[in-house]
């Protein structure tokens, strides 16, 4: 669905004026650092940096923190006291949805497509301290799009809480999707300023949202910022058509047409997701000893340290050129890294092969 442009805003005004036009709360500080990774970058032997989305916002900090400010924003100028969405176990949107909220004054739902843990861990503990409604309702296996589960779980909220203010899962939605075309701005003009204007940007997929804000906002600016999204999920039916239809409407939603299609997203599926969506992999416990062991850096075990062993794998595949600078998303998660028993995640030895 496509919110409206606020009438004030005319077809004159240029792509950006549109974006600085629409409502938002601030919830964060900007711009996120762009820090360079120096001793990742001597073993690579390619500069790589790593773009600090992971502190921002309440409650350990997160990148959803950009959506919440337009949809939460949405939601109290509707009068909203009621704000419900939904994600995996260890949905680090989730947890900031009930953070953000906290800090409105407003009531939140967070709803589960999995059967309620025996023991809450990571993101549930900090949810559950956040005072945040949880309903668990299994509902098997996916093998539907994104905006078929979105409707379903939508007419579920409806059946048992009444009016409320509806999240898709990440903040699923082209004004979510505005968070990131900020962002895309303001990655591109560090990217430049660093001298590092043709880099690949590297980010975890899971719902899409940020994938699809990314392309919008870097097609709308001219960035010459290559991005690749790695699918950490492999849930969702036509994964690549429902980004790509994201970012077509997130353009509408600034009075510019986009059009891209389903062959034209950068996305690599299944390939690092491992087992299952929600639980670690080997590549992805690998790839987070690496970056920590290097770096002192942390990632989390289910979306970004499967994205970051994208990034190493498809660099010791070639497919990301030689010498090309790398930028890294690190979209946040910590809490996840408490969820599951040490050694599943410690008993790999790490290395960059």
């Amino acid at each position: 669905m496509i919110h409206k442009i606020p009438h004030a805003l005319t077809d004159t005004m240029t792509f950006r004026e549109r974006l600085g036009a629409i409502e938002r709360i601030p919830l964060a500080e900007y711009p996120t650092p762009l820090e360079q990774l120096p001793r990742l970058s001597a073993e690579l032997g390619r500069p790589v940096y790593v773009k600090r989305d992971d502190g921002l916002g309440r409650a350990l900090g997160g990148n959803k923190t950009r959506k919440l400010e337009y949809l939460l924003a949405d939601a109290r100028r509707k009068g909203h006291q009621k704000i419900v969405t939904f994600g995996g176990l260890q949905s680090n949107h989730a947890r900031l949805t009930a953070a953000a909220a906290n800090r409105l004054g407003m009531q939140t739902h967070l709803f589960y497509f999995e059967k309620r843990p025996t023991q809450l861990a990571g993101n549930l503990v900090i949810n559950k301290l956040l005072g945040a409604n949880m309903h668990f309702i299994p509902l098997g296996g996916n093998g539907m799009s994104i905006e078929t589960t979105i409707r379903l779980v939508r007419l579920v909220s409806v059946c048992m809480l009444g009016r409320s203010y509806f999240i898709p899962v990440g903040g699923h939605n082209a004004l979510g999707g505005l968070g990131y075309v900020r962002a895309a701005l303001e990655i591109d003009e560090q990217a430049r300023a660093a001298g590092i204007a043709q880099a690949h940007l590297i980010l975890a997929a899971g719902s899409g949202g940020t994938l699809s804000g990314l392309m919008a906002g870097l097609a709308l600016c001219g960035s010459q910022l290559k991005l690749l999204g790695i699918d950490v999920g492999k849930l969702w039916k036509g994964f690549p058509a429902s980004i790509a239809s994201l970012a077509n409407e997130i353009g509408s939603q600034l009075g510019q047409p986009l059009s891209f299609t389903a062959q034209q997203v950068p996305l690599i599926e299944s390939t690092y997701v491992g087992p299952i969506y929600g639980s670690p992999s080997e590549q992805g416990n690998i790839a987070m000893r690496t970056l920590a062991q290097l770096e002192g850096l942390l990632l989390d075990p289910v979306y970004t340290a499967k994205a970051f062993a994208g990034l190493l794998g498809e660099h010791a595949k070639g497919h990301l050129g030689q010498r090309t600078p790398l930028i890294f998303l690190h979209s946040g998660g910590l809490p996840a890294l408490f969820a599951f028993e040490a050694g599943s995640l410690l008993n790999k030895a790490s290395g960059l092969k």
